[in-house]
């Protein structure tokens, strides 16, 4: 193989799909960068058997063929060479020789024949959304996937469900759910359920444009492509739960707060609690007011704001990140945060439209046990 590119062009494709290369394996190529030439342009490809990021540049090829380079070094390498364009040499041995006018290094590759076959989709279902929109969704539910060690794998991702009018997403780790909707037309109803680690990738790839993206779903793998870029994800199996049956459509209580004002608060209050040190957050709804305390070895803290309250005074307990995530994630100017009694979870909603619904699983507080 014998190329010469423009060295920006270079660098960004190498940042992007390094973000899939593995970082440790037992096989050693996946530790890789995939490089091929041919015709015109040079194909990269990053995979850890799990996601996949391919893309292609333009490049002047004097010479066709591939190598794999090790992703971190041959990263550091581009990054820092100075010039504008660098040109890239293997030879039958797989060593490469990296160069502009001024530098060169001299590595050795792995070759690309043991290198594993990045998964297709031929025949999969195909729906193109905005950019802009598809981030948004992703943003505002991903805060809700279960960690990845947790016991319920189907939890660690966010469901897609594709309905005739509709698309959705919908994240659960047991503790809070998140769901986000946006009117859109389908061909073809699906649901399918994409990791969470993976979806953090597709989300550094989005722009906040009006630009499209296309998503064609297989039987077990989904990619993404944006902007000439493919992430390649697998799927999850297993059984996600009836998230709309945890949804109660009863509501004793109605309040509508200021977004940022609640949020503050919490976040002042929090102070108080660390990781090692934990208590809930008591929030109490009454006389149109919020009042938020805490105490723990630490100190205490009270803070209180007004708010507009229709129903029953209430007082539960929280677990202060849980609830702050969804205050940050809510992404409008006021929030309504509809309350079942002091043992039920919370439903937060846009004080306008229905676009997204965050649920908050409360925490029992003595004074609510005989509940």
């Amino acid at each position: 193989m014998n190329i010469l590119c423009d060295k920006t062009e270079l660098i960004e494709a190498v940042n992007n799909v390094q973000r899939a290369v593995a970082s440790k394996s037992a096989l050693p190529e996946l530790e890789g960068i995939l490089m091929r030439a041919h015709g015109t342009t040079l194909y990269l490809a990053g995979f850890d058997m799990e996601l996949g990021i391919t893309t292609t540049i333009p490049a002047i090829i004097k010479e066709p063929g591939e190598i794999v380079l090790s992703a971190r070094m041959f990263g550091d390498i581009v990054r820092k060479m100075p010039g504008d364009q660098v040109s890239i040499e293997t030879d039958t041995r797989d060593n490469a020789v990296i160069r502009n006018e001024v530098t060169e290094f001299s590595i050795l590759g792995k070759s690309a024949s043991k290198y594993p076959d990045i998964p297709k989709v031929e025949d999969g279902s195909c729906v193109s959304i905005s950019q802009q929109l598809l981030k948004s969704m992703i943003r505002q539910t991903i805060f809700a996937v279960a960690a990845p060690n947790d016991p319920r794998p189907i939890y660690t991702g966010t469901k897609f469900v594709l309905l005739p009018e509709e698309l959705r997403l919908v994240s659960v780790d047991g503790y809070r759910l998140a769901m986000r909707s946006e009117p859109m037309h389908n061909e073809e109803t699906m649901q399918f359920v994409v990791p969470g680690k993976n979806l953090q990738e597709i989300l550094k790839l989005l722009k906040d444009e009006e630009k499209p993206c296309s998503i064609i779903v297989g039987r077990r793998h989904v990619i993404f492509e944006i902007d000439g870029y493919a992430v390649i994800s697998r799927l999850l199996d297993g059984e996600f739960i009836d998230y709309e049956r945890i949804i109660s459509p009863e509501v004793k209580t109605k309040v509508t707060v200021n977004t940022r004002a609640f949020m503050d608060m919490v976040d002042r209050v929090a102070l108080v609690i660390t990781d090692r040190l934990k208590s809930p957050m008591v929030c109490r709804f009454h006389d149109n007011s919020v009042s938020v305390s805490c105490t723990t070895p630490l100190g205490s803290a009270n803070d209180c704001i007004s708010a507009q309250i229709d129903g029953d005074e209430e007082e539960m307990g929280f677990n202060s990140r849980y609830l702050l995530d969804a205050l940050k994630n809510s992404e409008t100017d006021e929030v309504v945060i509809k309350l079942n009694g002091a043992v039920k979870p919370i439903i937060i909603t846009p004080r306008e439209g229905n676009h997204f619904l965050f649920l908050v699983q409360p925490v029992l507080l003595k004074s609510n046990a005989n509940y």
